[in-house]
């Protein structure tokens, strides 16, 4: 018998409390932590960094939590071996692959994780078919910094006097711009910006929420190219490198935000937490596939999309359960669906005065569609 098994036929009602000394320390509740932060289990000898000096916290992002997440608690359709897979990664220090059809809520799980652990904004990057490593790690502005230089030096050479000015001028403007060209030459790590990976790298004390959403959908290298940068928590800005400079404020991935790069080089403290989501319209190397733990979500009940929609609507509008029901039976006729489009059919049935017959139903009708028809 499991321990999962052992705790629900106990009766106790509490295996949060039972295991909060324990190794798991995600529960799928949705809710934010009360009191002190969740710290995560000591990581294994060889998944420990040593990067520094220590960014500050990073910012909260509530209402993308809340428009991923809703008000109240979310995820039900979590079971227990998914909820220990998460935990997994989180001791192990490794990605989490998740796959399952589209719009089941695979993204949305970086959102409570984060929100549940407490580790603020999560850092997302959506993958196309022509996403490179180096645009999750860092982007560098050359056209910007070009520009930049040469409007400083056109502001510089005005200043120069002409032939007529008195003697001891022109060497006079010269020190003059010599000092101008210290104090305010355009600096290099003004052009770069951190991407989404390159970000949640930086030498946090707790780990960042990193989402690589859909990289199915990438280049067939990218995921062998992450291989190097996943496994060892670090990266070089050769830009960087290559500058007379010993460190470089840049830009991240966070609104305003800023940090200190030395050397060039970019190493975590803690090794974030990165959800990778995939629909299955590939297969990824063995390779990458081995430095995963992998969760395939499935879609959920009919109780869990009813409390689902109790937790983004704070209540069960009346007529919600028949729309669950129609969406249930959709789904598994085989039809493409999401669970956006059964909170946007339950919202609009509630709006004042809309009438589910008629031209309503057919409204009804076309928030329900099988995506998988195009149309």
């Amino acid at each position: 018998m499991s321990a999962h098994e052992q705790q629900d036929m106990s009766g106790s009602g509490q295996p949060e409390e039972s295991d909060s000394h324990g190794w798991r320390v995600f529960h799928a509740t949705g809710r934010a932590p009360g009191g002190p932060q969740p710290q995560l289990p000591e990581a294994p000898p060889w998944r420990r960094f040593r990067g520094g000096p220590p960014q500050p916290s990073p910012p909260e992002d509530e209402e993308a939590a809340l428009r991923r997440l809703g008000p109240g608690d979310a995820m039900p359709q979590l079971g227990a071996e998914e909820i220990d897979t998460v935990n997994a990664a989180l001791l192990l220090r490794r990605p989490l692959l998740i796959t399952g059809p589209p719009g089941i809520g695979k993204s949305t799980l970086a959102y409570l994780i984060s929100r549940e652990l407490g580790l603020g904004r999560v850092l997302e990057w959506n993958i196309v078919s022509r996403t490179t490593l180096r645009d999750g790690l860092h982007v560098h502005d050359a056209m910007g910094r070009a520009q930049a230089i040469a409007a400083w030096r056109q502001a510089g050479l005005g200043e120069v006097p002409s032939a007529g000015a008195p003697e001891g001028a022109a060497e006079e403007a010269a020190a003059q711009i010599d000092v101008t060209d210290r104090q305010k030459a355009p600096v290099l790590g003004d052009f770069i910006t951190l991407g989404p990976l390159g970000t949640a790298l930086l030498p946090y004390d707790r780990p960042r929420t990193l989402l690589i959403d859909e990289l199915d959908k990438s280049d067939i290298d990218l995921p062998n190219d992450l291989l190097h940068v996943l496994e060892n928590g670090s990266y070089e800005i050769p830009e960087l490198v290559r500058d007379a400079a010993d460190t470089a404020r840049v830009h991240t991935s966070d609104p305003g935000g800023h940090a200190v790069v030395a050397g060039g080089r970019v190493e975590c403290r803690e090794f974030p937490v990165v959800v990778i989501t995939s629909n299955g319209e590939r297969e990824f190397p063995a390779a990458f596939r081995r430095r995963c733990l992998p969760l395939e979500m499935r879609t959920p009940t009919r109780e869990q999309l009813l409390a689902i929609v109790e937790g983004h609507l704070r209540a069960r509008p009346q007529g919600a359960e028949a729309l669950v029901d129609l969406f249930v039976q959709r789904v598994q006729a085989g039809g493409t669906h999401s669970l956006d489009q059964l909170l946007n059919a339950v919202q609009l049935t509630t709006a004042g005065g809309f009438q589910a017959e008629g031209d309503g139903r057919k409204l009804l009708e076309m928030l329900l569609r099988d995506l998988a028809k195009g149309r």
